[in-house]
């Protein structure tokens, strides 16, 4: 029998353990991963003390103990059940965090096809406010303090006028260390930050992964004009599309991707369509 290596809390307040284990078998419909890297978050902690420790919260959507933790985990497909039509061994691939229900598709994950895409009138007006301002310099992704305290703006603005979860301040970390070839977009304004971009450069296309700007500068349009750069940049090189991340209708932080025209959204076999939101 394969074993593996795993990572795994088996105490509340007690270090993980290095367990060797079997590697699992994949049923009809699952994909087995070897996993390359994924995150270990400071809030792990507070899940684990609260929710095992005092027994509250609905235990349903916890492992029984003991468990393997992450979050964001990208590796290598070894194997797919015999059901799997949308991916195959050896590609390479990012696992959703979110926990799939299976009664709703709620969750979309939208691409621009750079080929058809058409800017409309609002976005074409944040692209002309800031295309002969903005300075965009590529690089590769990095740590420092003035990006740091950008994010925590950023977040300070978000968690005031949307409600966002606090951030701890260890989040950037993730942006610098990834298992895809990942550009740092980082927007000026003469020479002050006003934005920063990570972008997967992917074979088919480019994939927005997170942007977060100066919420002085909002009237800038600054999201929109990160997309329109995206666009310009693939069409510059010749890529099909420009990947957004997930559409989700209702969500103020998601849906505004939709008004990116036309789109298309991934469907349950993996097939691409076209899509109005």
């Amino acid at each position: 029998m394969a074993t593996m290596i795993a990572a795994r809390v088996h105490k509340q307040d007690e270090p993980m353990k290095l367990d060797r284990i079997p590697v699992p078998e994949p049923r009809s419909t699952d994909v087995l991963v070897e996993v390359k890297a994924c995150g270990i978050v400071p809030n792990l902690v507070r899940v684990i003390g609260n929710v095992y420790g005092s027994q509250q919260g609905d235990m349903r959507f916890l492992p029984v103990l003991p468990a393997i933790f992450g979050l964001d985990p990208t590796g290598v497909i070894t194997k797919v059940g015999d059901q799997v039509r949308s991916v195959r061994p050896g590609d390479r691939v990012y696992v959703n965090p979110a926990r799939k229900c299976g009664s709703c598709r709620m969750c979309l994950s939208l691409r621009i096809p750079v080929a058809t895409f058409h800017p409309d009138r609002s976005q074409s007006r944040a692209w002309k406010a800031n295309v002969d301002e903005v300075r965009i310099v590529v690089g590769e992704p990095s740590l420092s303090p003035r990006k740091q305290a950008l994010f925590d703006r950023f977040h300070d603005h978000q968690h005031r006028a949307k409600g966002w979860p606090r951030q701890t301040g260890e989040e950037t970390a993730s942006f610098v260390d990834n298992p895809f070839p990942t550009e740092e977009w980082c927007y000026y304004l003469g020479d002050r930050l006003i934005g920063v971009g990570y972008v997967d450069n992917l074979p088919g296309g480019l994939s927005a992964m997170y942007f977060y700007y100066d919420p002085d500068e909002r009237h800038r349009s600054l999201g929109t004009f990160n997309v329109l750069s995206l666009m310009a940049a693939a069409r510059e090189r010749r890529l099909a599309h420009v990947y957004l991340g997930y559409y989700v209708e209702g969500c103020r932080s998601l849906e505004y991707k939709g008004r990116f025209r036309p789109n298309e959204v991934i469907g349950p076999e993996g097939e691409w369509s076209p899509f109005v939101s």
